[in-house]
């Protein structure tokens, strides 16, 4: 599992440069915690608000993101915490939505992280917190893409079942689902910044760019907002025995444009995989939605180009992910 999230906005105040095969890239260091999470205050929230036969479980911890800290408890549990208050609500996000998203999905065959404890501020901890389900399995961006193929059924089963109207109370986000062009200036931003530290070479940036103005071009999503992800990448899916096993991380859980998840298609799959799913989806999302979703994934690879965080995995998901935008013509 993991918990890497793509942020909004990225502290680009301190970063150093590296090298990959057609890029330099630039790596921000990630935000430091704003407070430190320990076994002994992890036991406290347990022993004060889960039930006693698993809060003396064996626990230890396995992930720490940008926004959120995860500690296996037993073989089957995690309790999930953000390590810094602005990612709070991501947590009360979950803690709201999952639970009326996780009956669909789950039917598909694909599991989803319901919360089963909802854990509140206490032992010196200010900030909710989780426990949730452990899947076992592996992180979908360590199986390379060509094994990632037969996922491609299922992940759009599964996205079929979460893309259903949302509640008006659904959490907002402010970047995720929205039209692209309320991103135009970031994506351009981003792009002359790659361009001109000589990081993203002209003939990428140009191709990458074109791709993302045709998307900005088409008509943008007129429908009742629709559950979805919001960060929907294969660090975020779990694998086990090469079958997709689940989604997790729906921190940044909102409603809108289905064309921002549905960009998995170039971030996840090479392009056979891409086939298969853009098959599996059938006539749910019109020629126009596989554009912008097309676009969205131009603009996601900028941002992992841009900002990896420190770490290589990302790095090459921005790498790749680019490659596979710029080889793919629209898939409708």
């Amino acid at each position: 599992m993991t918990l890497h999230r793509i942020p909004t906005e990225y502290n680009t105040s301190q970063h150093k440069t590296i090298s990959t095969v057609g890029y330099r890239l630039t790596v921000a260091d990630k935000p430091s915690a704003d407070m430190t999470i320990d076994e002994a205050l992890v036991r406290r929230l347990l022993a004060a608000q889960a039930p006693s036969d698993v809060a003396s479980l064996p626990l230890i911890r396995v992930a720490e993101g940008w926004d959120s800290e995860l500690w296996r408890l037993g073989a089957d549990l995690a309790v999930r915490l953000p390590r810094r208050a602005v990612a709070a609500p991501l947590i009360e996000h979950e803690q709201r939505s999952l639970p009326l998203i996780a009956p669909a999905v789950e039917a598909t065959g694909v599991r989803v992280p319901t919360p089963l404890v909802h854990g509140r501020p206490a032992a010196g901890f200010p900030w909710p917190w989780s426990l949730v389900p452990w899947f076992e399995g592996v992180r979908g961006i360590d199986v390379p893409r060509v094994e990632r193929r037969e996922w491609a059924g299922p992940l759009a089963r599964a996205l079929a079942a979460l893309h259903v109207e949302a509640p008006a109370d659904h959490p907002v986000n402010p970047v995720r689902g929205r039209a692209l062009a309320t991103r135009a200036a970031v994506f351009e931003e981003r792009v002359h910044i790659l361009t001109a530290s000589g990081r993203l070479d002209s003939p990428a940036a140009a191709a990458l760019t074109d791709v993302w103005l045709r998307g900005v071009a088409e008509r943008p999503w007129a429908a009742t907002p629709v559950w979805i992800h919001g960060d929907l990448h294969p660090g975020n899916l779990v694998a086990a025995g090469g079958r997709l096993r689940a989604i997790i991380d729906f921190g940044d859980v909102t409603a809108g444009d289905p064309a921002y998840d549905l960009a998995v298609a170039w971030l996840a799959f090479d392009h056979a995989g891409r086939s298969a799913f853009v098959e599996a989806a059938g006539d749910r999302y019109d020629r126009a939605t596989w554009i912008r979703a097309h676009a969205w994934a131009a603009a996601i690879a900028v941002v992992l180009l841009a900002h990896s965080d420190d770490n290589p995995d990302y790095e090459k998901l921005g790498a790749d992910s680019a490659r596979e935008v710029i080889a793919a013509a629209s898939p409708r």
